[in-house]
């Protein structure tokens, strides 16, 4: 489903990460950074995961000029149960909230449904969070993080961070044009350590659609940027556009999960980042900061989720994805 916007600009953006993140070769555009450990000064993994996407909000305020009273919507998503993090983390905002899932596609979608709110003339505008942190999604869709298991080179590495990104009616730099509301697709794939390949085939549904829908073509954006398919998973998506539609995207094509660190020297993040966040990190500072300083024009975020349930795999099902799209133009 594409959703074309009239009046809906991207105001400014924030992030905050975690010190693997830190390490990696985007860490110069992040504007708050932990280095010393994945407690984040907190008690608790879940509560350092609150206190980013805390630090998110708090610093997007402060570079917009706004307070809370300012805001007319919250959205925010997470991995955990319950989306906890994102619940305390707007605690005290005391704005209207809706809390969303679609696993690392979060991101993506909170910009779908705030850009819908704005443009209905509902809201003047929308804050949109999300937030991911490494050892409270080990503990709660792996195993205990004390458990120390060996995983094979295809799995991904959950980011750690929060990110925020405030959408208005007011014109500003960055305009968003439309988007698309991604499938559940069924890519028939059962192992919880390569996310990529599960989350390839819904990344392709989604581009081929998108494209064909607004009469496009893959050449007419400066960069088509996936969220967080990985290493193994951005070649399938390559082979697949090829293959299967016959669409050539490797000229201009990247994924958030090889960029957010460094692959070669990083050796414990795998085939690269995942979690809500990772693309969001991405996305909200160095594709944001590239539309700013016109070295992009237009661009495509597509945020890719692994709708995983470990009581869903646990019963011998498959693992589901879904991958939602934005499109950014700077003006």
């Amino acid at each position: 489903m594409i959703l074309n916007f009239r009046n809906v600009y991207l105001d400014n953006a924030s992030t905050v990460c975690g010190p693997y993140e830190a390490k990696g070769p985007l860490s110069k555009n992040f504007d708050k950074k932990y280095t010393e450990d994945l407690y984040c000064k907190e008690k608790s993994f879940e509560k350092a995961e609150i206190r980013l996407l805390e630090d998110s909000i708090k610093i997007l305020l402060k570079k917009t000029k706004l307070t809370s009273k300012d805001i007319d919507l919250v959205i925010a998503g997470d991995l955990l149960n319950q989306i906890a993090s994102s619940c305390y983390g707007a605690l005290n905002l005391k704005s209207p909230f809706l809390g969303i899932y679609t696993a690392c596609a979060t991101s993506i979608e909170g910009m779908l449904i705030g850009s819908t709110f704005i443009d209905s003339g509902k809201v003047n505008n929308a804050l949109v969070s999300c937030s991911s942190h490494n050892m409270s999604s080990e503990k709660q869709f792996r195993n205990p993080t004390e458990y120390g298991s060996p995983k094979p080179e295809t799995a991904t590495f959950t980011a750690t961070g929060g990110a925020s990104v405030l959408l208005s009616n007011k014109p500003s730099r960055i305009r968003v044009v439309n988007g698309l509301i991604g499938t559940i697709i069924d890519y028939n794939q059962k192992d919880a350590f390569n996310m990529g390949a599960a989350m390839a085939g819904s990344a392709a549904d989604t581009l081929y659609k998108y494209l064909t829908e607004t009469n496009t073509k893959a050449s007419d954006y400066d960069l088509i940027l996936t969220g967080d398919l990985g290493k193994y998973g951005k070649e399938i998506l390559k082979d697949l556009m090829l293959n299967e539609y016959n669409i050539d995207i490797s000229k201009n094509y990247n994924d958030c999960g090889t960029m957010l660190y460094d692959l070669e020297e990083q050796k414990e993040v795998m085939a690269g980042g995942s979690g809500p966040v990772c693309s969001a990190l991405v996305n909200y500072s160095t594709i944001i900061k590239g539309l700013m300083e016109n070295k992009y024009k237009k661009v495509l975020l597509i945020a890719t989720g692994a709708l995983f349930s470990p009581i869903m795999l646990y019963q011998k099902e498959n693992i589901l994805s879904i991958a939602n799209l934005i499109c950014l133009e700077a003006i």
